[in-house]
């Protein structure tokens, strides 16, 4: 099975001691300086920062999947969690997912400082190998700009921590502005990029860390972001105009010759599902994924597989409950949006399901990551990686850019690239003159159950229209709230607001 990557550290305590009073997340507290005193700690200290992407898989499909058009998650008791991330309820600052997202980012970034702090204080003195500093310094730094890329596009502004701080200082700190917190995303990936490994000379025990063109990809993303329209809110967008910035590090990826296109071998479906396959992670598709370690104990396998799957679903194969309770349907948007002969509808999608001696599920629902001969006894313990960016991803960004105006030719850079795209989902490849809308649309199926799609539509501006028409059409029992802007993004969590009255105010509209 998979190597143990995202290890929690034995006496994580030392990381993150003096366990704090406040429940407030980006206090990072007291570190214990005389822990990193042997090369192996400070191996373990990189890997408690991989720790907190375990549930990031599960995150973006509560808070992107389904905020989006993808699903029509309205529950049949209406009190699931996802009920108000669904259909934008005001009163979700309490929410479990909304406050995951803060405490995991947060948790992430507190490890990531005292990671970095104590190379900077200790590292020359115990480790000797100044590649290794210089490479766990990359992955440092690389992963707290993850974290912050995910608040940034989660909450909008968020408090900027670059360092270890202890719990008065820390409720000091007010929210910075999302210019501000992105000039420190920026330049971690820059310094990531210029310091991480290639994937290929990573040894073996060491597939599924950060790479140079992880790092790249994920700073041409910060750039799109960056680009996208304001809204008139303190969202991830600002108006830029930074897609040739973006797309510079796109082709550097291209052009490294580390990953590929995976094309029809046999039959289409045979190409696209190899991608998802567990006997085939780490493909040349991916750029970066989540790793999972299964059989461990306690168990640190996937969770994010069943996350939108019924149990009844399991239950009618014969399979463990996983965890999934009821449904949450894909919407006949989507479904309708599939052309005749897309094999990534079927591997996608399950089309319902019969209980023996029960009730028929009529209604769609995802099943990407689901192979029915692996699944576990334990719904913490799935033996599939989360593929974060994959290859696919990058060209379909780059002609993004380019329909932005980046350099590039629409023939080449755009069509071709969304035509290689449809001929592996066994479509014909004829669109000539793409537009962005059109672009967005073979994303949307593409990278379906992947959670891209609210900050696709984010990104692109398309959110103000494509979400008003969709609730129009698809919401049937007229539970969803209306639409507004200020919905791109989620309320601060309502335990952050109670630590300290005035330190935080609250986003518009909740």
């Amino acid at each position: 099975m998979k190597k143990l990557i995202y290890i929690l550290l034995a006496g994580a305590a030392v990381i993150t001691s003096c366990k704090k009073s406040l429940d407030q997340q980006p206090i990072s507290n007291n570190t214990t300086d005389t822990y990193f005193g042997a090369p192996n700690d400070f191996l373990q200290g990189i890997n408690a920062v991989y720790n907190d992407l375990r549930t990031y898989p599960d995150r973006l499909l509560n808070l992107s999947e389904t905020r989006s058009d993808n699903l029509y998650a309205v529950s049949e008791g209406g009190v699931r969690d996802w009920e108000g991330i669904n259909s934008f309820f005001k009163t979700i600052a309490a929410n479990a997912y909304v406050e995951e997202a803060w405490s995991k980012d947060f948790n992430g970034i507190s490890r990531a400082n005292t990671m970095l702090d104590q190379l900077s204080k200790n590292g020359v003195a115990v480790i000797p190998d100044a590649a290794l500093r210089t490479r766990y310094e990359a992955e440092a730094k690389f992963l707290r700009a993850f974290y912050y890329f995910d608040l940034v596009r989660t909450f909008g502004k968020v408090p900027l921590i670059d360092h270890p701080v202890l719990t008065d200082e820390a409720l000091s700190i007010p929210r910075s502005s999302v210019a501000d917190v992105y000039q420190l995303i920026i330049s971690d990936l820059q310094f990531a990029g210029e310091n991480l490994p290639l994937a290929s000379a990573y040894a073996v025990a060491d597939k599924g860390r950060a790479t140079k063109h992880a790092a790249k990809s994920m700073l041409a993303l910060v750039y799109m972001t960056r680009s996208g329209p304001t809204y008139s809110i303190e969202g991830p967008g600002l108006g830029l105009n930074e897609w040739d910035l973006a797309l510079a590090q796109l082709n550097d990826v291209i052009s490294s010759g580390q990953y590929s296109f995976i094309t029809n071998t046999g039959t289409a479906t045979t190409a696209y599902g190899s991608i998802f396959s567990y006997a085939n992670e780490n493909n040349k598709e991916v750029v970066f994924n989540v790793e999972y370690s299964t059989g461990s104990n306690p168990q640190l396998g996937a969770t994010y597989p069943w996350l939108l799957v019924p149990d009844g679903y399991f239950q009618s194969l014969g399979k463990p409950n996983q965890g999934g309770l009821e449904i949450r349907p894909v919407s006949n948007n989507l479904l309708s949006s599939y052309e005749t002969g897309d094999v990534r509808k079927a591997f996608t999608i399950q089309a319902g399901y019969a209980i023996p001696r029960g009730v028929t599920e009529t209604r769609s629902f995802y099943k990407k990551y689901i192979d029915i001969s692996q699944v576990p006894a334990s719904r913490t313990d799935w033996a599939i990686n989360f593929i974060v960016l994959r290859y696919t991803d990058i060209l379909l960004l780059k002609a993004e850019c380019v329909l932005h105006g980046a350099a590039g030719s629409q023939a080449t850079d755009v069509d071709a690239i969304v035509n290689n795209v449809r001929v592996r989902a066994g479509l014909p490849g004829n669109k000539t003159n793409v537009t962005l809308p059109q672009l967005m649309e073979e994303r949307r199926k593409e990278f379906a159950s992947e959670g891209t799609r609210w900050h696709d539509l984010v990104r692109s501006g398309l959110v103000t229209t494509v979400m008003p028409a969709w609730i129009a059409a698809d919401d049937v029992r007229k539970q969803i709230q209306p639409f507004s802007a200020n919905y791109i993004i989620y309320p601060v969590p309502q335990s952050q607001l109670d630590v300290k009255s005035g330190l935080y105010s609250q986003n518009p509209g909740y």
